[in-house]
């Protein structure tokens, strides 16, 4: 009976202390956090759009010096009173705006300029913003091409760059990659945005170790796609593994989580992230290790979808 009693008491007692560890845990983690942005100089890209402004509120109630860029200045001025409106003055930082379009190269020395001389310094540098081409290879113009390779490789890397000597000068740093996992993944009618998210991937994992030597962290976070609003009407797909990969619901993720993720990457400085469901996990090693059979699938997917077109 005795036995008995002590395991009747020692469950919740287990569990209680449990539940206990894994708070306080939570909670280091959360002040650490604060720690980890308090009057840091961040820099993201595409400010307006939904991970944006999700990192903005973030990292603004944590005390970051913010630079907010995007292509819209109205959108970024409605950003910065929103931030301004929500949060305490005496312990936040009134967030910098820079107009900024990786489609006009010509502008970038311009830009980075600008952005220097916001704080005279960059802590963190994320870049978030892409541009995506969905169509089948022969119907995409080498105009089209060169556009999304601009917004999705050689801005990015023009901007890197410009900022990089700074960072190498005070050997501190970090810049985040915010990618596609078709980074790591060919998938059908996606040539240009596959190609340009498998570059700008291959520049930061390069640089990575060019810059360890300095004291500057590069992280890269793939994800799948990032849930926006539901919209009213879904188009049905093929049901294929290729379909899986590429469709949106339920697989995304969302901007919150993404903006967490975010938030202890800094801390963690963790070299790579994927966030995707495990069948998109399980493509990238199926690439790797049996790669003819990722081939022969994508085509079927391919040919599953083209049927499906031709039915409809």
């Amino acid at each position: 009976m005795d036995s008995v009693k002590t395991m009747v008491w020692l469950v919740p007692a287990v569990v209680v202390v449990t539940a206990g560890v894994f708070y306080l845990y939570g909670l280091i983690l959360r002040l650490l956090n604060k720690t980890t942005l308090r009057n840091k100089v961040v820099l993201i890209t595409d400010s307006a759009s939904a991970l944006g402004k999700e990192c903005a509120k973030v990292f603004h109630k944590g005390g970051a010096r913010l630079i907010l860029c995007g292509k819209n200045w109205e959108e970024l001025e409605d950003l910065a009173e929103q931030l301004a409106n929500e949060s305490d003055p005496a312990l936040t930082f009134p967030p910098k705006l820079v107009e900024l379009d990786f489609s006009d190269m010509e502008l970038m020395p311009e830009v980075v300029s600008v952005v220097l001389d916001c704080y005279g310094c960059l802590d963190v540098l994320i870049f978030n913003s892409s541009m995506k081409v969905k169509a089948p290879v022969q119907t995409l113009s080498l105009e089209m091409d060169k556009l999304v390779m601009d917004a999705n490789y050689f801005g990015p890397i023009t901007l890197a760059k410009g900022v990089l000597p700074s960072m190498i000068t005070r050997r501190s740093g970090h810049i985040i990659l915010v990618n596609s996992i078709q980074g790591k993944l060919a998938v059908p009618f996606r040539t240009t945005y596959a190609a340009s998210k498998h570059a700008v991937q291959a520049f930061f994992d390069c640089l990575r170790a060019e810059v360890q030597e300095y004291g500057i962290s590069v992280s890269t976070l793939s994800h799948t796609f990032i849930k926006a609003a539901p919209s009213v009407k879904q188009t049905p797909t093929a049901n294929s593994i290729l379909s899986v990969l590429t469709r949106q619901k339920p697989h995304g993720v969302s901007p919150e989580e993404m903006a967490g993720e975010l938030l202890k990457t800094l801390s963690s400085k963790k070299n790579e992230i994927i966030m995707a469901h495990s069948i998109s996990k399980a493509a990238i090693y199926a690439r790797s290790i049996f790669p003819n059979f990722f081939f022969a699938v994508m085509a079927a997917g391919v040919r599953s979808t083209a049927a499906m077109e031709h039915v409809q």
